[in-house]
C-alpha cells in the first residue's frame, strides 16, 4: 500500500503523486485510455507488446475535490485517492470501474494432515490463496459483469467465477476447463456491465493471476509476482471500442498473403521426402495402410483444395535447426520445388533449441558470440529438447534475434514460404528452466523468470522480420506460445489439443477470446493433434475449421491418420465440400483481414461483440460471426443432426436458400451431418471467387456477390495478396450498395490502384 497522498504535480498528460511509501502515475494516453504506474521495480516501463510512444495529444483537466485528484479528459475521468485507489468514469459521470475497499475472503489453507490425504490419493492441490503476489489490483464487482479475453485459456467464453494464470505452459494432458494457463499470456480483460464496457490491460511479463470472482464475489483481482504495476485502462461506447483501443496500443494483424488463408496439411510424422511426395502423385484407393503410414499431402486427384504442407521435426538434420536431413528428404529443397509444380507451398517447423554440438555450425555460432542463456555462474545453461542436449537462444538481445532473422534465409533459399515456431513457450524434457537462468532484456541482464512469457513473442518477431528481409513478400509465422502484441508478427495456434468433441466444443470460445485479445489470426488443429479422429468428428471439426482464421488439420505421430482421403468417402465428401467453401469465401476473408489490420478487430468473433445488449449472448459458446455479415452454427455433439440456433436482432438469410428468419429468437434448424447452419444478416453482401484447387492456379479475375435482401454497404477490398506494393496504394476498394430485395448492387470505385476485376457478377 502506498498510503497517503503527499503531492502531485502534472507534467503535459502525465500526473505524478508522492504517497509516504513510494511515487506512482496516471498518464492519459489517448481520450479513452489512460496508463497507471507504479514503478515497483524499475522507472520504466520496458514493454514488449507496446512499441513506439502512443500517447495522442490530449487535453487534460487536473483538479481536487473530496479528497481525490480528479484527471479528466474529454471521454474519460479516473479519480485517485490515497493508497492510490482509482476509480474510473464515463464522460456523462457514470461509474465504470472502482478499486476495491473491502476486506477480501481468502481461501482457508488445508492442514498437514489433510493435504497429506489429498495427495496420497492422488489429488493435486492448488496453493493459490496461500501468498499474496506483490504487485496487485483489485477491482470492486458489482454483480452484473461479463468478462471476455484472456486469450487461448481454456472453457468457456464468459470468464466470470474462473481463475487464470499466465505462464506460458505446454501441458501434454488433455485440456480441460480447469487448466489455468496453456500456451499463451495475454493479461488482457473486456469487462461487460451495466453500466458500460471497458478493458484493462495489465503489462507485465511475469507469471501473474487473474481471479474474476472465484476467490470473492465482492471482488476481481489481477496480480503478478514480480515486475511493475503497469496496466492501462480503455474505455469506449462498446465492445468493439475496446478491441480497436487495445490493438492500437499492442499492435494490429498485418494483411497475409492470400494463400494463407487457404487450407493447410500437416501432421508430425512426415518421415521422409517419400511420405511428402505420394499424396501429390496419388491417384487410386490406397493399396494398403504401410503404403500410406504417413502424413499425406492433399490429393489433387480427389479435387480437395490446399495450398500449403507443413514439415514437421523430422525434415532436419538430427533435429539441428537450419539444417537439412539429405537421408530421409533428398537434396536439400529438391522436394519443395518439386510439390511447389502442384500448388503446394511448404511452412517448416523452428524450434528454438539449438543442439549442444561443437562442430554444428549454428551452435558454434552461438557460443562464440555469447548468444546463449546462462546460469547465474555464468555457464551456458543445459536442458533437453528433441535434438537432446540443447542450449537456448537469448532472444532478449538485439544480436540475437538479428542472427536468428538471418538464419530464415536459409529456409527462405529452399523455397520455404513460411515459419512455424514450436516448443518456445520454451519447452524443456528435463522440467521447467529454473526461474534464475539468465537471460536479457535489450541493454540489461535479467532472468527467466522476466523473459519466460514473452520468450515466443521474440522469437516470432525475429522471424517475422528476418522472413522479409530474405523474401521481400508478406511473412507469414506461425508460433505456439505468445504474449500481448504477437499479433503484429505471427498467426497463433491452439496447440496440442485432442481428437475429442468437448476439444470441438471448446474451439469455439477460444478462438473468440482470442479474436477479442488481438490475436486475430488464429486456429485449432482441425480433428485434434491427439488420439484418434473419427468420421463423424472430423465432419463437425471441418465445418468449424473452414470459418476459422487459420485453416489447418494437423495431428499427432502415434495417433490414427485423419487427412480426409483417410476416411470413408462420406467424410470425404463433406470435408470436400467445407474446404471448397472456404476457397469461394476467400475475398470476403480477405476483406475481414483487411479491416482487421485497419482497426484490430477479429475475423472470427462472439456474438457479444456486435450485441452486447442481448442477454442471450453473453454466454453464448457454441455460435459465432464471422465478420458481422455472416453468423455461423455448427453442430458441436456427437450424434446431433439438429441445432439450436439464437438469431440476434434485425432479419436473417439461410446462406443457401436466403430464407428468412426474425432475429431475438431461438430456432430449431436441420443439421445433419453434411450441413453447417449458415445466416447472412439483412443486407449483407457476401464476395465469393471461383473454386481452384489453390491460390495461384487460376487468375481471380472475376467476383461473384451474393446478396441479400435489406438495406446495406460493402466495402472489398484487392490487391496481388503477395506483397507490400498496397502499402505504395497498389490495391483497389469497390464500394456496393444494396437496398431492399433488389437482385443487384450498384458499384462504385472509392480507391483505384491495382488490375481492376474482368467480371463483377450477383447472386
Amino acid at each position: 500500500m502506498l498510503g497517503k497522498k503527499l503531492s502531485y504535480q502534472t507534467n503535459g498528460s502525465t500526473v505524478e503523486f508522492e504517497f509516504e511509501h513510494g511515487t506512482a502515475y496516471v498518464t492519459a494516453v489517448t481520450d479513452t485510455i489512460m496508463n497507471v504506474f507504479v514503478p515497483y521495480q524499475s522507472k520504466d516501463h520496458r514493454s514488449k507488446a507496446i512499441e513506439g510512444d502512443k500517447r495522442l495529444p490530449v487535453t487534460v483537466d487536473v483538479s481536487e475535490e473530496g479528497g481525490a485528484v480528479q484527471i479528466k479528459t474529454d471521454k474519460l475521468t479516473a479519480k485517485v485517492y490515497d493508497d492510490f485507489l482509482i476509480d474510473f468514469y464515463k464522460k456523462d459521470g457514470t461509474l465504470l470501474c472502482a478499486d476495491f475497499r473491502g476486506e477480501r475472503k481468502k481461501k482457508k489453507k488445508l492442514s498437514d494432515e489433510a493435504l497429506a490425504t489429498l495427495e496420497s490419493e492422488g489429488h493435486a492441490v492448488s496453493a493459490e490463496g496461500e501468498k499474496e503476489d506483490p504487485v496487485m489490483v483489485v477491482k470492486q464487482m458489482s454483480g452484473d459483469e461479463k468478462f471476455y479475453g484472456l486469450g487461448d485459456k481454456t472453457g468457456v467464453l464468459n470468464k466470470r467465477n474462473y481463475e487464470y494464470e499466465n505462464w506460458n505452459s505446454d501441458l501434454p494432458q488433455a485440456h480441460t476447463d480447469d487448466f489455468k494457463a496453456l500456451y499463451k499470456s495475454i493479461p488482457f480483460l473486456i469487462t461487460l456491465k451495466d453500466a458500460g464496457v471497458f478493458g484493462m490491460f495489465f503489462d507485465n511479463t511475469y507469471r501473474s493471476h487473474v481471479n474474476l470472482g472465484k476467490e470473492n464475489s465482492a471482488c476481481y483481482y489481477y496480480s503478478a509476482e514480480n515486475g511493475n504495476l503497469d496496466y492501462y485502462f480503455i474505455s469506449g461506447e462498446k465492445m468493439t471500442d475496446i478491441v480497436e483501443g487495445y490493438t492500437y496500443l499492442t499492435g494490429r494483424t498485418p494483411l497475409p498473403q492470400l494463400w494463407t488463408l487457404g487450407h493447410h496439411q500437416s501432421r508430425w510424422g512426415y518421415m521422409s521426402a517419400d511420405d511428402i511426395r505420394r499424396p501429390a502423385k496419388w491417384m487410386a484407393a490406397p493399396q494398403d495402410e504401410q503404403q500410406l503410414r504417413v502424413i499425406l499431402k492433399i490429393c489433387r486427384e480427389l479435387q480437395i483444395p490446399c495450398d500449403t504442407i507443413h514439415f514437421d521435426i523430422d525434415y532436419m538434420d538430427g533435429y539441428r535447426v537450419f539444417t537439412w536431413n539429405e537421408k530421409g528428404f533428398g537434396a536439400p529443397g529438391a522436394i519443395i520445388k518439386e510439390i511447389a509444380e502442384d500448388g503446394f507451398k511448404v511452412v517448416c517447423i523452428i524450434d528454438p533449441g539449438v543442439k549442444l554440438d561443437p562442430g554444428y555450425a549454428k551452435y558454434d555460432e552461438g557460443i562464440a558470440n555469447d548468444y546463449f542463456a546462462k546460469t547465474p555462474e555464468g555457464e551456458v545453461y543445459v536442458n533437453e529438447v528433441w535434438p537432446g542436449e540443447a542450449v537456448y537462444p537469448d532472444f532478449g538481445k538485439p544480436d540475437v534475434r538479428k542472427w536468428w532473422a538471418e538464419n530464415q534465409k536459409f529456409l527462405v533459399d529452399l523455397g520455404v514460404r513460411g515459419t512455424w515456431n514450436d516448443m518456445n513457450e520454451p519447452a524443456s524434457f528435463r522440467g521447467e528452466l529454473p526461474q534464475d537462468v539468465v537471460f536479457t532484456d535489450e541493454d540489461q541482464k535479467t532472468d527467466h523468470a522476466a523473459m519466460h512469457n514473452v520468450y515466443g513473442h521474440l522469437m516470432s518477431k525475429a522471424t517475422y522480420e528476418g522472413l522479409k528481409e530474405a523474401d521481400g513478400r508478406r511473412p507469414f509465422v506461425i508460433t505456439r506460445a505468445c504474449y500481448a502484441g504477437t499479433q503484429k508478427y505471427s498467426t497463433v495456434w491452439t496447440g496440442d489439443n485432442q481428437s475429442l468433441w468437448a476439444h470441438l466444443r471448446m474451439a469455439v470460445p477460444q478462438l473468440c477470446n482470442l479474436g477479442m485479445s488481438g490475436i486475430a489470426f488464429a486456429g485449432t488443429d482441425v480433428g485434434g493433434f491427439g488420439a484418434d479422429c473419427t468420421p463423424e468428428l472430423m465432419c463437425r471439426w471441418v465445418q468449424v475449421g473452414a470459418f476459422s482464421p487459420l485453416f489447418r488439420n494437423h495431428s499427432s505421430m502415434g495417433s490414427t491418420f485423419q487427412e480426409p482421403w483417410q476416411f470413408d468417402e462420406e467424410t470425404i465428401r463433406i470435408y470436400r465440400k467445407f474446404v471448397e467453401l472456404r476457397y469461394q469465401l476467400l475475398p470476403y476473408l480477405y476483406d475481414l483481414f483487411r479491416e482487421c489490420e485497419l482497426t484490430g478487430l477479429p475475423i472470427m468473433r462472439p456474438l457479444v461483440l456486435h450485441y452486447e445488449n442481448d442477454p442471450e449472448v453473453w454466454n453464448l459458446n457454441g455460435e459465432f460471426l464471422v465478420g458481422e455479415n455472416l453468423l455461423v452454427a455448427p453442430v458441436l455433439e456427437q450424434g446431433e443432426t439438429k441445432k439450436i440456433v439464437y438469431l440476434p436482432e434485425g432479419t436473417w438469410y439461410d446462406y443457401e436458400t436466403k430464407k428468412p428468419y426474425q432475429g431475438k429468437q431461438y430456432y430449431m434448424v436441420d443439421a445433419p451431418l453434411d450441413t453447417c447452419p449458415m445466416f447472412v444478416k439483412e443486407g449483407g453482401m457476401i464476395p465469393t471467387y471461383e473454386l481452384a484447387q489453390y491460390v495461384g492456379e487460376k487468375p481471380y479475375d472475376t467476383l461473384k456477390l451474393r446478396v441479400y435482401p435489406g438495406n446495406g454497404t460493402y466495402l472489398h477490398y484487392q490487391d496481388n495478396g503477395e506483397d507490400f506494393a498496397y502499402h505504395d496504394g497498389a490495391y483497389n476498394v469497390y464500394e456496393f450498395t444494396h437496398e431492399d430485395d433488389e437482385k443487384e448492387a450498384s458499384v462504385q470505385m472509392k480507391k483505384e490502384g491495382y488490375t481492376k476485376y474482368k467480371n463483377i457478377l450477383f447472386e
